[in-house]
């Protein structure tokens, strides 16, 4: 059994001496650049060192306070407080005004390429807030001499760039073997139990507990625990219940063998460990450790881990890659033990955030040409080696979502209508929808045009099927690996699939996009634009950067059909339709996906529909069909769904190969034969 605690100690006892040396030098250094102003050519340099210095000293003391004591001793709104200090520089005030986190502050201080190695070097000593937190003394001693070796060649020199950047580069080049094999086993050892010990073993009427996981607690956090600890039991169980069934339902449906596995991922959002809690139980139920090493809380400021997103740009090159992909593959086989009998994961998801808009930086540090292709390679590789040991095809997930209290007033109304959603009938539906698959079936390809301001108009054409009798194109997507239900979706082939798909406005992987549009040749994107920025040029880069990276197009990796009517009525109900996430909005009309499509490397297992045992043949398209000839050219790893929502909608009509046309949709509502049902959420 590893212990990861013991581990801890062990190689905090290895560093002991040397991390306290360091915190000796570490307090030298602070003191001497107090007078930083009494420099001259170095005075930026000095007060960047006096700054950083100070919040290295800070962290070491509140490493050393933290026992098992601190947050039962310590009152809520101290530690609240001491939360708040923390992160305080990176709320968007302060760091708009004055941050070395934001690359726009340094290099008006230090200059361009100066401003923005500064500014990579200074994030590294943020996060380790989460060290002193799990007592990684190990890892703060090795930021702490990083911290002394830049100082002295500050001190010591005139700043050269190249030199500078190898300096503050050098960790990501030296050997990372021990340090993946640590992070697959905190996420993947059942035994490291530091954050599961708080949702199963924490008095949860005590929300000093919020604070243990050392990550940033707003209001959402604090309102989203008191409202659950006051929530109805019996609901409780019901969702808890209804997760766990979906998520080994999940395997049956796409004919995956759960036997052999005995652990599954957990994520949430801080503020609902009272479900979790419940949901640990359960999947204790079908022989299941749940494993928790990731949770999140509110963004304290999402332009900020926007301008940091191509950071890797100051060490992404072959040698870097080489190195990582030799040591990720050394890890897998000396953690393979526990990869194993991961069976995948159950994300919660949170919603309610207004749509991030973000400014684009010209300071902010971008890939160039080259790095785009090697990290498009480097992706493929790492993909093929997880593959090894954690295969796609023997994993599954169950995703759902609920919101948090930023959704606005009505909070607690949303989350009982969004948890009646996520409750549906499953078998109701996918008898409904059964009957949509049937005419699907026949289609040659499917014409979706837009109405009113949308200038959606596309055609995608359908896979061919050899036997209607035992085929079909679409699976018949229930309530297990998406919740809610609601969708049939198939891989439609790229060869003349043509057409313009435009939507008004939309919140795509976090951002939003206003007056987004995609031209489509042969099921490919060979042109793109929307509306976020006054020039042209500014929007094409916003697409490239954020949807189509690191490629230049996509294929259309899935098109499908959304039938949760009850959803889109609850979402113009609250007119929370701009902030719900994809998870429930691609169940609210035809969508469409940018990428790979949903059986990404599991194409060669077959797969059938619950209702009527027909194989679903539509699990690869022709860019997917490359892994058996050009392996690298046959993935992007993106999968962006679009949804074209009921009120853009004209028509959704199939078009059989001798012409005849069968509507599904038509100006909003459902009109194929028995699909009545489905309207009944707008009569209401």
């Amino acid at each position: 059994m590893f212990d990861l605690k013991k581990y801890y100690k062990k190689e905090n006892k290895k560093v002991k001496v040397s991390y306290e040396n360091t915190l000796i030098t570490i307090k030298e250094i602070y003191n001497e650049t107090k007078n930083y102003r009494k420099e001259q050519k170095k005075k930026e340099y000095y007060r960047f060192f006096n700054t950083v210095g100070k919040f290295i000293l800070k962290l070491a003391d509140y490493e050393k306070n933290l026992d098992d004591d601190y947050f039962s001793i310590k009152s809520f709104d101290e530690l609240l407080k001491e939360n708040s200090e923390l992160y305080n520089e990176i709320v968007p005030k302060n760091y708009k005004k004055k941050s070395y986190a934001n690359p726009a502050y340094c290099v008006n201080v230090f200059g361009d390429k100066f401003g923005q190695l500064i500014c990579y070097f200074y994030l590294r000593y943020r996060q380790c807030i989460t060290y002193a937190l799990y007592h990684k003394i190990f890892k703060m001693e090795e930021y702490n001499k990083l911290f002394i070796d830049v100082f002295s060649y500050i001190k010591d020199n005139e700043p050269e760039y190249d030199s500078f950047k190898e300096l503050i580069t050098e960790p990501q080049r030296k050997d990372k073997t021990q340090e993946i094999i640590l992070k697959l086993k905190e996420q993947l050892n059942k035994d490291f139990s530091y954050l599961r010990d708080i949702v199963e073993n924490t008095d949860l009427s005590d929300l000093r507990y919020l604070f243990k996981y050392g990550r940033y607690i707003t209001k959402n956090e604090i309102n989203t625990a008191r409202f659950l600890l006051n929530y109805p039991e019996d609901k409780i169980l019901k969702l808890s219940g209804q997760v766990a069934k979906a998520y080994i339902n999940g395997f049956k449906r796409n004919n995956k063998d759960i036997s052999g596995k005995s652990t599954v991922m957990i994520t949430y959002h801080i503020g609902q460990e009272r479900i979790i809690r419940q949901l640990i139980k359960d999947l204790k139920k079908y022989n299941l450790e749940a494993l928790i090493s990731n949770v999140s809380s509110t963004s304290i400021n999402k332009q900020y881990n926007y301008d940091h997103r191509f950071d890797a740009s100051l060490y992404l090159d072959n040698e870097y890659t080489s190195l990582y992909e030799k040591n990720f593959e050394e890890a897998g086989e000396r953690c393979k033990d526990i990869l194993s009998v991961f069976s995948g994961i159950i994300p919660f998801h949170t919603f309610g955030e207004l749509p991030f808009k973000p400014e684009n930086k010209k300071e902010c540090l971008k890939f160039t040409e080259e790095q785009q292709k090697l990290f498009q390679i480097h992706q493929n590789n790492i993909v093929k080696i997880r593959e090894k040991y954690i295969p796609l095809v023997e994993i599954s997930f169950s995703v759902i979502s609920f919101p948090s209290p930023e959704v606005g007033e009505n909070f607690e109304k949303i989350f009982e209508d969004i948890l009646e959603i996520n409750m549906l009938d499953t078998d109701k539906y996918e008898n409904i929808q059964q009957e949509i698959i049937d005419v699907l079936d026949k289609a040659d390809y499917v014409h979706v045009k837009g109405k009113g301001k949308s200038r959606t108009d596309i055609k995608v054409k359908m896979q061919k099927l050899r036997n209607p009798e035992k085929e079909t194109n679409f699976l018949n997507c229930g309530a297990d690996i998406n919740i809610p239900l609601g969708e049939v979706y198939t891989s439609p082939q790229l060869k003349d699939t043509n057409g313009i798909l435009h939507i008004e406005e939309t919140y795509l992987s976090g951002l939003k996009f206003v007056d987004l549009e995609l031209t489509f040749k042969d099921g490919y994107i060979v042109d793109y634009k929307c509306g976020n920025f006054d020039k042209v040029e500014d929007n094409k880069k916003y697409i490239e950067e954020n949807l189509l990276f690191p490629h230049k197009t996509l294929p259309l990796g899935e098109f499908a059909i959304g039938t949760n009517t009850l959803a889109y009525v609850i979402a113009k109900k609250h007119n929370i339709m701009n902030i719900l996430p994809v998870l429930i909005i691609e169940k609210m009309g035809p969508h469409f996906a940018i990428g790979d499509t949903c059986f990404l490397l599991s194409e060669d297992k077959p797969v059938f529909n619950r209702l009527n045992n027909k194989e679903v043949i539509a699990r690869e398209n022709e860019k997917t069909a490359l892994r058996k000839t050009k392996p690298n050219e046959a993935y992007t790893y993106r999968h962006t769904d679009i949804t074209l929502p009921y009120e853009s909608i004209e028509f959704v009509t199939v078009i059989t190969e001798k012409g005849e046309k069968i509507d599904i949709i038509r100006n909003g509502k459902f009109v194929l034969e028995g699909t009545d049902e489905l309207n009944k959420p707008f009569e209401v």
